[in-house]
């Protein structure tokens, strides 16, 4: 069996399922939300590229690389976005949770945090995970606030780590919550979706 083994999370505001192709037309109407693709930070799905990230994340977690989800409103059934368990290393029992984008309207609404509370969880209770990474662009300062704010630790910075669609050169930010650190992390990010009011 692939490591790690698909699974549902649920909780009070936010539900992942593993990521399907009858998920498309939700994820279509949801990145439509803020225009994201337009963002030239990140790399998100347009519309009429849906179908092919679909099959792409579905490729890379047959391959075992990957576990990708659909995010859902638990309380409404909207679709939310997308996030990932990606570069999966089972040997070192580690992953990084990325390639996630939220529709404008649930950004800064609590979804992220209690998102990553579910991912985290299942990571360090459930697959015994020594770390879990986060990546992102230098200049995605929203993604970098969004990570700090969770209580992950910035490792530091891949130079000219990757060429990105349009040809440019992206430096890489990296950061990371070990496992020794979980417990204060998790209770930090129980605080946090307590205090948080989620929009239905």
């Amino acid at each position: 069996m692939t490591w790690p083994a698909p699974v549902e999370l649920a909780g009070e505001h936010v539900r992942l399922e593993v990521l399907r192709p009858e998920h498309e037309a939700g994820l279509m109407e949801a990145v439509q939300d803020g225009r994201l693709w337009e963002l030239w930070y990140t790399s998100v799905p347009a519309p009429d590229r849906m179908a092919l990230e679909i099959a792409r994340r579905q490729k890379l977690q047959e391959e075992g690389r990957m576990l990708p989800f659909t995010v859902f409103n638990a309380l409404t059934g909207e679709t939310v976005g997308m996030t990932t368990y990606m570069n999966v290393d089972a040997v070192n029992r580690r992953v990084e949770i990325g390639s996630t984008w939220y529709r404008k309207s649930a950004q800064r609404t609590g979804f992220n945090t209690e998102c990553k509370l579910l991912l985290l969880n299942h990571a360090f209770e459930a697959l015994n995970c020594i770390a879990v990474e986060f990546r992102t662009h230098f200049f995605n300062q929203q993604s970098r606030r969004a990570i700090e704010r969770l209580g992950a630790k910035q490792d530091g910075i891949l130079r000219a780590h990757t060429v990105t669609p349009d040809g440019l050169l992206r430096d890489t930010v990296v950061y990371s919550i070990i496992a020794a650190e979980w417990p204060t992390v998790r209770h930090h990010l129980q605080w946090l979706t307590g205090r948080n009011q989620i929009a239905s």
